[in-house]
């Protein structure tokens, strides 16, 4: 599936985003992501230190074309602002044992956080997985620095899948001990509306 069999424009300017209730004043370009981003999205999320070695994003591109994977790009003012992505197969059972593909490693780089970024690439990734998809899952981290991601999802609608702290999408029983890191989530899901 590719961005132009939504909207024949192949982006997302003001008026969509508009229509989502968002009123943006700067123009946010989302589409979905070529071979030739591959070498962009590694540079910028480098300067940013955001670590994604260019082995996965490189990755992350091979499986856009074995249809695995949606990768979404934002482009605020025409540079280059974050990406998130659609897995057609979650690594987390649960949304695998109930068909719930995964928006998975959402990325807006810090100088352009809270400009409605984030917003606009969660309406564009929705829009493609409810077309499919009765409903969508994202798992979000747990300590600070995802505290504006766990904002937005909550905002968007997403409610907590009801199994509980995930390390390594494994349960956390009770007197567990576990490292709060990247691995420690808690899932959500939102269904199409």
């Amino acid at each position: 599936m590719t961005l132009i069999n939504i909207w024949p424009t192949g982006k997302i300017g003001v008026n969509a985003i508009e229509h989502w209730g968002e009123i943006m004043n700067n123009w946010i370009e989302i589409r979905q992501m070529t071979g030739s981003d591959v070498e962009l999205v590694y540079r910028v999320f480098t300067e940013h230190g955001i670590g994604k070695p260019r082995d996965y994003i490189l990755r992350c591109w091979e499986q856009n074309e074995e249809g695995e994977r949606i990768t979404l790009l934002a482009f605020y003012q025409g540079q280059f602002a974050g990406s998130l992505h659609l897995l057609a197969t979650s690594h987390y059972p649960y949304f695998v044992e109930n068909g719930i593909p995964e928006i998975n490693d959402f990325n807006v780089i810090p100088p352009v956080r809270k400009l409605g970024i984030g917003n606009a690439l969660m309406g564009a990734v929705e829009k493609i997985a409810f077309e499919k998809y009765c409903r969508v899952g994202i798992g979000v981290g747990l300590y600070q620095s995802y505290g504006n991601a766990q904002r937005l999802y909550a905002k968007r609608g997403y409610i907590p899948d009801g199994r509980g702290v995930m390390y390594q999408a494994q349960p956390v029983n009770p007197g567990t001990i576990v490292c709060v890191d990247d691995d420690l989530n808690l899932y959500f899901t939102k269904s199409r509306p």
